[in-house]
This record gives C-alpha cells, structure tokens and sequence, in this order.
C-alpha cells in the first residue's frame, strides 16, 4: 500500500510502499479518510515520546478517520505500530472506534479529536469528581489543543478563563474564544508578576498545562504568592517546554494543590469511549473549531513541515 513511511528516528516521512498492516481478531481494517499532524504525531515518529514503539521503518499517525468495509466512517485510535494512520489502510481495535454522527466534516474530526480530548477528559472528570471550575487556567493556549482547551473549559460552564501563551498576535485568538490573555515573555520576574496579576487573588480551581518546564515554574510561583482558595488540580498534560519543573515546596504545604497528569496511561479508558462520542456531538454542532488545512498523502512532506498555524491534516488526494 501507499503510506507515509519514517525510515528512522528524526527523519521526516517520505511517500512511498509499505506492508499491509496486520488486522487481528480484534481490529477493524479501514480505509483512510482524514488524519491529523499532531504534536504526539511527530514525538512518537522521533521516537521520543515515552509511548513510542521506536520500532523502525513505521508509519506515523495515531488516530484519524477511517472508512470500513461496510462504508461507515469512525473515528479510531490505538493503531499497531509500525503501523500508523498515515496510509492507504490502517487497523484499529474495535472496541477504540467510534462512529461519525452523520453530517460531520471527518476534516474537522480528524484536526479535533486527539488535541480536544486531552482537556475534555480531565475537565469532566474533575467535574464528575464535584469539582469547581470557577477559573481555569491554561497554560499554551495559542496552542491548538490550548485553545480547544479554552473552548471545552467555557463550554462545560467554566465562570473565567485565563489563557497564558507566548506572542502577542497568537493571543488575540485566545481573547476572541473567552479567555484573558497572559503573555508569556521568557521573562520568569516579569511573568510570574503578570499572570498574578491577570489572576488578581483568585486562585484557579482547575490548571490545564500544556507547556511544563520553565512555564510551569512560573505558573507555580504566581500561584504560590496568590489564596489558597478552595484548591487547585494542577493537570500537566503536555512538556513542550521542557520534560521537568521545580515546585516549590511552600506551595504543596500551604494550600490544597493537586498535581496529576493526563495522556496514555493516565487516562481512565472506560471513560473513553462514552466521552468521545460526547466530544464527536460538541464538533458536529460547531461548539468547538479548530483551523485546518488539508495536504494529499502524496505530500505528507508538505504537511509534516506545517507546525504553525492551522493544523494540517491528511487526506487520501
């Protein structure tokens, strides 16, 4: 079959053949339709994320749209490496697809679903949990799961929202999707200084990180120096910042704070599925949106060097 095929660790993908993958009892073969350039994309295919497989050559892409045999088309995850989305075909468990309301853009499932999730999920959960979300704090929100962030934190009843992020243009969305922008300068004084500011004594009931390393750092301090409030859940869901932070000691012993991350492995999967089909509802109604642009399989090179702006997806032509 045609595939995007990565030869080895932090080389691009290159267009070209690739076996057929190997659909077990348990799996559902499908056709490709649509499937996104995320972030986690890119760290498995350098093999550095803690998820990776590091099995080489492989197909890179986690999850995306497929169409079955029968022609319905689901959203689907937990692909067999070597083998990935980024192919005429991929296999998927069953028990991991989903289908598509009728009507709605695969394009937009595609971009939306794994960066969508990963806050979606904390967030009702902590709800579940009898939690607040009186302010919620994003870290990354120029991100597009940062932003999608904001979004599901708004539209799950979230009463303020403060999206912090690097560059000021970038910022302007995350004001126009109903958060107060915080700009992230480098400047750790300065920073801590603004985003205490922007919180003005309000300690955050809900922290969605998507940065770690030195922005979190920041983070924890401006939180260290505000109330103690009624406690805070800190969830650390992504590092593009750095794989580690300090934390002060003072901000554990002081007040009711909570650290706990989201991703593979940390996830309550038994949730999973009845969330996403909860998400894949918000997508077809157009609560949540995400800027896409689209690139033929042919020119997954092209996609692949597309990491600004809209999320690039990739389509059979």
């Amino acid at each position: 079959m045609r595939a995007a095929v990565v030869p080895a660790p932090e080389e691009a993908p290159r267009y070209g053949e690739f076996p057929d993958p190997q659909a077990g009892p348990d799996d559902v073969l499908l056709d490709l339709v649509a499937a996104a350039v995320h972030p986690l994309v890119r760290s498995r295919a350098r093999g550095t994320h803690y998820s990776s497989g590091q099995r080489y050559p492989m197909v890179p892409g986690v999850d995306g749209v497929g169409r079955t045999r029968e022609g319905a088309l689901v959203y689907a995850g937990e692909v067999h490496e070597p083998w990935g989305t980024f192919a005429d075909r991929f296999a998927a468990p069953r028990t991991r697809t989903v289908p598509l309301p009728d009507g709605i853009d695969p394009v937009a499932v595609a971009a939306s679903m794994n960066p969508g999730m990963s806050s979606w999920m904390p967030i009702t959960e902590h709800l579940a949990g009898g939690g607040a979300l009186g302010t919620v704090l994003v870290l990354g929100a120029t991100g597009t799961a940062g932003g999608l962030a904001v979004q599901n934190s708004r539209r799950l009843g979230a009463g303020r929202v403060v999206g912090a992020g690097r560059g000021a243009d970038a910022l302007v969305r995350v004001l126009a999707l109903g958060a107060e922008p915080v700009e992230l300068t480098g400047d750790a004084d300065a920073d801590v200084q603004s985003l205490a500011a922007t919180l003005d004594g309000e300690a955050p009931d809900l922290v969605l990180d998507y940065l770690w390393g030195a922005p979190a750092e920041v983070a924890f301090r401006a939180l260290a120096a505000g109330p103690a409030g009624d406690g805070t859940l800190y969830v650390e869901v992504g590092a593009v910042a750095g794989p580690t932070a300090a934390m002060p000691a003072a901000l554990l012993r002081s007040r009711r704070f909570r650290v706990r991350g989201s991703g593979i492995g940390s996830v309550d999967m038994s949730r999973y599925r009845d969330e996403a089909v909860a998400y894949l509802g918000r997508i077809a109604s157009g609560a949540v949106v995400v800027p896409t642009v689209t690139f033929p399989l042919e020119r997954v090179a092209d996609a692949w060097q597309a990491t600004h702006g809209p999320r690039a997806v990739v389509t059979p032509v």
